[in-house]
Order: structure tokens, then sequence, then C-alpha cells
């Protein structure tokens, strides 16, 4: 849906129909114009001729049913990928992509693989969330969280990204609090410093990935220009700023970034961010042909390391192995 034609269209009609009209499709989850029956017919008609709210997706639901990946086909044939996880307690998160592929070309990354080809619109964002609320709609549930951690680095679209994220917060849209949507990225030049000045209070995740430079350029090529070191100095701007925790997020992938030894080097590296207003969250890496996780004893031994180092670090929970819900994993098929 095309939000900046939505209000061109209704621009000759009384200021109310747009209000109307965004909660049809916000709150009310129509996916037909036909269904906003407070709008006249004949402008109902003439919004599913220009303003169309069909997505067209083809949804993998994993085993347990936990999560669910969606392959959206846009209006210029290229394809993102979107996931929703469920949570205990009845909470849903949205995994979502920001850009059609990536430009950093992360080894460990499907995305990454299939190189850039163009930022995503807000609308385009936006859809991926429309899409998932109006099936949880039908389960009488609703989209309670949201994360960029799809396809894509969010911070090479900013823009887009934060049009999407005003959309996702707006009274007159999804009205989501800003402490629901999070943002990850691998650190982009200003990005972090950008995100601090902000006057949303959004989560920030910092995807790390290594202890030290020569490992992080091998897994970032993108590193290579931005080095750790940093990365630590707008960490610690982005804490002094802001004052909300920082998620370090580190992916364990076997023989590359998992020794004992790299776990207290990375110990000894968080430890330069202050205030320590930050937690290590362990990511088994999903298996590829490339790479693969480490074992269970590997894992715990790395996190019982930054426990002894006095590093606060969680673990987090793999979802959706059987459909390839790490991003890119279908679109780059």
């Amino acid at each position: 849906m095309n939000l900046e034609k939505l209000e061109n269209i209704l621009s000759d009609e009384p200021k109310f129909r747009l209000k109307q009209a965004k909660r049809a499709v916000f709150v009310d989850l129509i996916d037909d114009w036909s269904q906003a029956t407070v709008l006249p017919a004949a402008l109902r008609e003439k919004l599913n001729q220009a303003c169309p709210l069909r997505i067209k997706a083809e949804v993998l639901k994993g085993r347990p049913a936990d999560v669910s990946k969606a392959l959206i086909h846009l209006d210029d044939g290229l394809k993102i990928e979107s996931v929703l996880m469920r949570h205990a307690g009845g909470r849903s998160t949205v995994c979502l992509s920001s850009q059609v592929g990536c430009a950093l070309g992360c080894l460990f990354c499907a995305t990454g693989r299939m190189g850039f080809k163009r930022n995503l619109t807000p609308e385009e964002i936006v859809g991926q969330v429309l899409l998932w609320a109006r099936r949880l709609k039908k389960e009488k549930q609703k989209v309670s969280n949201l994360v960029f951690m799809g396809m894509g680095e969010p911070f090479l679209n900013y823009e887009n990204v934060m049009g999407a994220i005003r959309i996702f917060n707006s009274q007159d849209g999804f009205n989501i609090g800003a402490r629901h949507i999070s943002l990850s990225t691998v650190g982009v030049k200003d990005g972090i410093k950008k995100i601090a000045a902000e006057p949303l209070q959004l989560n920030l995740a910092l995807s790390l990935h290594a202890p030290n430079d020569a490992v992080r350029a091998k897994l970032i090529p993108y590193d290579n220009a931005y080095p750790i070191g940093n990365l630590l100095q707008d960490a610690n701007y982005y804490l002094a700023q802001t004052k909300r925790r920082l998620m370090i997020e580190y992916l364990l992938i076997d023989g590359l970034n998992d020794s004992p030894e790299q776990a207290l080097e990375l110990a000894g590296l968080l430890k330069q961010i202050n205030p320590p207003l930050f937690f290590v969250n362990l990511i088994a890496y999903n298996p590829t042909a490339d790479f693969q996780p480490p074992s269970t004893r590997k894992i715990f031994e790395f996190k019982k390391i930054l426990r002894d180092q006095k590093i606060d670090v969680t673990e987090r929970y793999r979802f959706g192995q059987d459909i390839k819900a790490a991003c890119g994993q279908l679109a780059g098929r």
C-alpha cells in the first residue's frame, strides 16, 4: 500500500476520511477496501483500483508452530523475507527486512550472498507487519514487538526505516510503543550517533560477532572501514546520551569465533564499554553448507567464561531451522 498515494486520493475528501482510511488499514486490518464500510462505495471502488491492499506472499510454518516465515513478492518482482515468532504468554515478534539484499557481504549471512538490490520504501517495510497482523487477527492476537534483524542493514536505509517506525509508533498507525521496537546494526559510520539523537526510545542491538578486528574483518568485510574501536566509542556515546541498555549480539560459529581464548578476549573488549549498560546475546548459528554452530558444550563454556568475567549474558532461543528462518535463505534461492 502506498500511503502517499492514499493521501493524494483523499486530498479532496473531508479531512476525517484519511483518518477513517488509516484506521481501516492499521486497526481493522482490512485487506480489501470493500471491507471499509465507513467509506462511500464509490470511494472504496476508487481505492481498490488505485491503492490496493493485497500483499502477495508465500508463508511457511515451522514445527512446532512457534515461527512462520513469509516470502513477500514486491511490485517490481523482487522478493524479501519476514518472520513471525511467537513467544510464551501470547507475545508475537515480527522480524523485518529493510533492504532487498545487502551490501555488507557478511560471510555467514544468506542475504549477504545476494548482493544489494535496493532499499525498501517505508510502505514496503510496513507491509511486512500488515501481513502478519492480518493473520494474527484471525486468532484474536496482535503484533507486540518489532525487530529490524531481517534482510539488509537498517542504518543504510535510515530515513525509510525511521519513516516506517513512525507509522508503527503512531496512534493513527499500529500504535506500537517505541520500547517494543529494536534495530540491529553491524555498525555504520554515524549510524549509532544518529539513533542516539532520535526522540523515540528505540532499542539498539550491535552485531559484533568477533572479539577483534582480524576475526571480524573475515566475517564482515564492511568492518575493514569501521573497526571495533570506533564501535566501542559509538556505544559509549549512545549509552551516555540515551541511558538505554544496549544489546551486543554475538553469533557463535564453530571454529571461527567460539574458543575459550576468544571468550576471554571478548570479555576484555566489552569492559571498555562505560557505563556497563549492556548485555551479550549469544546466538548459535543456523547451520548452512559453509558454517556450523558449535556444540552445546562449547556454547556452555563460552557463556560460562563471560559470566565468570562479570559480563551479563543470555542465549537466544533458536527459531525456525526447519523453514530456513535465517534472513535471506529463501529469497536467495
